[in-house]
């Protein structure tokens, strides 16, 4: 057991180590072979190893995904590649499935005001979490899920594992089905949306495969094209705009309405919180973590916020054009971009290059969910990085496929409940490294990430999250189930399941972990 620093709290370097266990000495170089070595000698995943191992050698085909990057084996990162702390994200972020969010304000009853100040406000708000989580990666060399080991623990954090693997799936198949419906709308019904759907998919599995430096290099430039196609939306549609016509809710009801939205959107940002680190563990451990914080804030809550707004405008404009709304109803949001924009054979191009913008969140989740799985369990982990990738493709092609219906429905009840346990995470991770680990990343035993007796028992974080689902369930309004704390503001309830979230994992986690380490001194 680890000897406790009365400063710290924490394990220290006089930790006493089975001497079964090996040392991690990983690098970026070599394999892992370290701590509870997930690395097969024999049989057919260690052949799958090796091939992979031979992919990243003759084509950058990443292995050894999830091994802790060490900090004299970073290189330094010039200021353009640095720029990728956001734009990475804002290549994620402006695509047709943020667009299709933004309908719901005026769903909801909401005005045009209305809707895009709660849009703005919760996007940042989100974002801002995921700026804070994604401080994590190049002072550690860890990925997000890694990360959070040293306050979950061993055991408790492969929940966590699971549910970003599940959530990072989930948007995907989000974002295939609002791509699909794009290319089906500029081929004219000649391609169908679950042939849309496949074909997005497809590419993005070709560029998620590869791995992080693919991914960097792809995302770095993509935010483009979306950029100016979304000016090219507020300057044909914006003269529609309904900016006029007032809330149609009042009162409790509007409070409600508010709640719900704000929910749903914030719930879209900090949903990228439990993947953050993944994408900037090769920066040096010295990067400015103000600056890692800042640009991931704003490069997630303001290309976020450009999309959703579009939509916000483009919903009001049904006042003024009812065809829009029959469009949108009927046909889908793919036939709608393609009405709203003129001439018709622009729209058809502007309308092509928007189906790549689902590719752009299909990569980053496709490569989150493959490390996460690897993060489930030692066996998992021996199953090559490349493996994990094919098979979360094969989730999220089912599960496009099998919500391709109801969209609005899936986006409302998804997102949201994205949020709610992205809440508990970050909560829980702030107060471990503010409160009981001083801010300071020296307390963090790094060489231990991959060895259960050198890491939290995680008995305080798992209470804490397991009352932050308590809290979920008291709080939400979904069209399945609404709480009783949600019933009680407005006719139909409004949702408050993050703000209890906050509350009740913040109170519940300081004295748990208080008393984890007193009594386990881990």
């Amino acid at each position: 057991m680890a000897a406790i620093d009365p400063e710290k709290g924490q394990g220290v370097a006089t930790t006493t180590i089975d001497p079964r266990i090996a040392v991690d000495n990983s690098s970026n170089d070599e394999p892992n072979h370290a701590t509870y070595s997930y690395a097969p000698k024999s049989g057919i995943l260690a052949s799958l190893r090796a091939f992979e191992s031979r992919m990243d050698e003759k084509f950058h085909i990443e292995s050894e995904a999830i091994d802790r990057k060490r900090p004299e084996n970073k290189k330094h990162v010039p200021w353009t590649e640095q720029l990728s702390m956001a734009l990475l994200w804002a290549s994620g972020t402006m695509n047709t499935s943020c667009f299709a969010t933004g309908f719901l304000g005026a769903e909801f009853g909401l005005s045009l005001k209305q809707s895009v100040v709660v849009t703005i406000f919760a996007s940042l708000l989100g974002g801002s979490l995921t700026g804070f989580c994604a401080t994590f990666g190049a002072a550690t060399g860890l990925r997000q899920i890694s990360v959070s080991r040293y306050s979950f623990g061993w055991w408790p954090n492969k929940l966590v594992a699971l549910l970003n693997s599940i959530q990072q799936m989930g948007w995907a198949a989000v974002s295939c089905i609002t791509g699909g419906l794009a290319l089906t709308a500029v081929s004219d019904g000649r391609v169908s949306l679950v042939l849309g759907i496949i074909i997005l998919a497809v590419v993005a599995l070709a560029i998620s495969f590869i791995g992080l430096k693919a991914i960097l290099v792809y995302e770095r430039y993509a935010w483009v094209i979306f950029f100016v196609i979304f000016m090219i939306f507020f300057g044909e549609t914006g003269k529609y705009a309904d900016n006029t016509t007032p809330a149609t809710v009042s009162g409790p009801n509007l409070s409600a309405s508010v709640l719900s939205l704000l929910a749903i959107v914030y719930g879209s940002s900090a949903s990228w919180c439990t993947m953050a680190s993944d994408y900037y563990v090769h920066y040096p451990v010295d990067v400015s973590r103000v600056k890692v914080f800042f640009m991931t804030a704003f490069g997630i809550g303001i290309p976020t916020s450009i999309g959703m707004v579009a939509g916000c405008v483009v919903s009001s404009g049904f006042n003024n054009r009812p065809e829009w709304g029959d469009i949108y109803e009927n046909q889908g949001v793919g036939y709608l971009i393609q009405d709203i924009l003129y001439p018709h054979g622009f729209a058809k191009f502007l309308l092509t290059l928007l189906v790549l913008s689902g590719i752009n969140v299909n990569v980053i989740s496709i490569y989150s969910a493959a490390i996460s799985f690897q993060q489930l369990s030692r066996p998992f982990a021996a199953i090559p990085r490349f493996i994990w990738t094919f098979f979360c493709f094969a989730c999220i092609l089912a599960l496009a496929l099998g919500g391709r219906e109801e969209l609005n429905t899936y986006l409302q009840d998804f997102l949201s409940l994205l949020g709610y346990w992205c809440t508990s995470y970050a909560v829980i991770l702030f107060e471990e490294h503010y409160i009981f680990r001083k801010g300071r990343f020296d307390s963090y035993d790094l060489e231990g990430w991959n060895d259960p007796a050198r890491l939290p028992i995680g008995l305080a974080a798992a209470t804490a999250f397991l009352l932050g689902v308590v809290a979920w369930c008291m709080g939400m309004e979904e069209t399945w189930f609404i709480g009783p704390l949600a019933k009680t503001i407005g006719k139909s309830g409004g949702d408050v399941a993050n703000e209890f979230t906050f509350v009740v994992t913040a109170l519940t986690y300081l004295p748990a972990r208080y008393l984890e380490l007193k009594y386990f001194r881990r």
